[in-house]
């Protein structure tokens, strides 16, 4: 789907005799006034990352089938992801969205989001720029641009994108915190976390609840080597983020890696049981955070038991997703962590098909993905110096699996415990989980891939 993104102030806002605008004065085709209520507090919700906003926007449909922004959020809920089957059944939304009457800045929204879908998120990113430069103040622009860097690994874009747009905004706009909040997101991995801490809590003063702003402040903290500090503001702050958040599980996350920072195993493995995985949740965003959770502790020396294989069956239905190469090297980091020799080998032989092939997966699997997954592989089975080789050769690119610092940080501390490996290699730090892939490597503990 493409639309011309040389887009006229009058013909993206031009709605009719009739029409109504929402809280930034962009003009909105097929609602009402009730139905533009609840579109607000749905959008509300999902630029403080609240949860809720799927019913509003239900609320607002429900009131006018025909508005068109409404479909777009609910869209855009749906494609910010790197769950394959969630952003595919965002093709429904679109189907019925196509055929409604749309001002120009509508139709270039259903644009970006058909070439999402057809994964072309270069399109997607280059139209939401086009759009927030002729409206600078659309915040549902600036909230799928902001997402659509990240999944993309461009760091740079994503805080520049913000920056520039900081002028046009003032704390007058409704969803003035949450532009501090990416800006603040976009400061911490760029390297400015001074930055980034001034700016996330100037949106918290604008908006206590504000998820997106508590997330950043756990990652200054993490990326400062603060974990005393993180740990008693996760702690006192928890209300916001763990209820009625939409990144409680991954808050919950940063939690366990300030306790894991300090020493405190058994109690980092109970925030693994009792959140990370107390549900069995399949959402992959949780799945990316118990895998990288559990492969820290392991690489740390500390048994974590049967929790391996739970998570490898968890993630089996992943395998032949080829959509993500974040989510591929998680996925390996947990097959290889269950030592579940044929899964791992399944996603290998997935990912060398992938690599051939034209397309995005295909790319950042040639470049990246194979590498990594390869190098994980390499790693559980003792061969350390393969590992070091396929790692070290990754950190100028890194970046483009998407995720944060803190995230690819998995990385980084495997290539230096592989070189651990083959600096000392009878240091008794070695008896961890990685020194058994010596003797006991993968491919000798392969298990049944139980129909997956």
């Amino acid at each position: 789907m493409r639309t011309d993104t040389g887009l006229t102030a009058h013909a993206r806002h031009a709605g009719g005799p009739a029409a109504l605008a929402d809280a930034r004065g962009c003009a909105v085709t097929g609602a009402t006034p009730a139905a533009l209520a609840a579109y607000e507090q749905a959008l509300a919700a999902a630029l403080a990352w609240r949860s809720g906003a799927g019913a509003l926007l239900a609320q607002a449909l429900a009131e006018a089938p025909g508005f068109v922004m409404a479909q777009v959020l609910q869209a855009y809920t749906l494609i910010c992801s790197r769950d394959r089957r969630r952003v595919q059944s965002a093709q429904a939304v679109l189907q019925r969205a196509a055929v409604l009457p749309a001002n120009g800045r509508e139709a270039a929204h259903l644009a970006v989001i058909g070439s999402v879908l057809t994964d072309d998120y270069d399109f997607a990113r280059e139209t939401l720029t086009e759009l927030l430069r002729e409206d600078p103040c659309d915040a549902l622009a600036l909230h799928a641009a902001h997402a659509l860097d990240y999944l993309t690994g461009d760091a740079e874009r994503m805080h520049r994108r913000v920056a520039d747009l900081l002028p046009r905004w003032s704390p007058e706009v409704p969803g003035y915190h949450a532009l501090l909040s990416m800006h603040a997101f976009g400061l911490v991995e760029v390297g400015d976390c001074e930055g980034a801490e001034a700016a996330a809590r100037a949106a918290l003063a604008l908006n206590p609840l504000d998820a997106r702003a508590q997330h950043v402040m756990a990652h200054v903290f993490e990326t400062t080597q603060r974990p005393e500090e993180g740990l008693r503001w996760m702690r006192e702050h928890q209300a916001c983020w763990a209820e009625g958040s939409l990144v409680a599980t991954h808050c919950w996350w940063h939690l366990a890696l300030f306790l894991l920072e300090q020493g405190q195993v058994a109690a980092a493995l109970a925030v693994y049981d009792t959140q990370v995985r107390a549900e069995r949740s399949g959402a992959i965003a949780d799945l990316i955070d118990a895998a990288a959770l559990l492969w820290r502790l392991q690489l740390q020396g500390h048994d974590v038991g049967a929790r391996w294989a739970e998570l490898s069956e968890a993630w089996a239905p992943h395998i032949d997703d080829a959509f993500c190469s974040f989510t591929d090297v998680h996925a390996m980091l947990a097959f290889v962590g269950a030592r579940d020799g044929a899964r791992a080998r399944r996603l290998e032989r997935a990912l060398a098909v992938s690599e051939a092939l034209p397309t995005r997966h295909g790319k950042t699997t040639r470049q990246l993905g194979l590498p990594a997954c390869r190098a994980l592989m390499a790693f559980g089975q003792g061969e350390h110096a393969r590992a070091i080789g396929l790692l070290a050769s990754l950190p100028v690119l890194a970046h483009r699996l998407g995720g944060s610092h803190a995230q690819r940080d998995v990385l980084h501390l495997t290539l230096l415990q592989a070189v651990e490996h083959v600096r000392r290699p009878a240091r008794p730090k070695a008896a961890g989980w990685s020194a058994r892939g010596v003797s006991n490597p993968i491919h000798l503990a392969a298990q049944p891939a139980s129909g997956a």
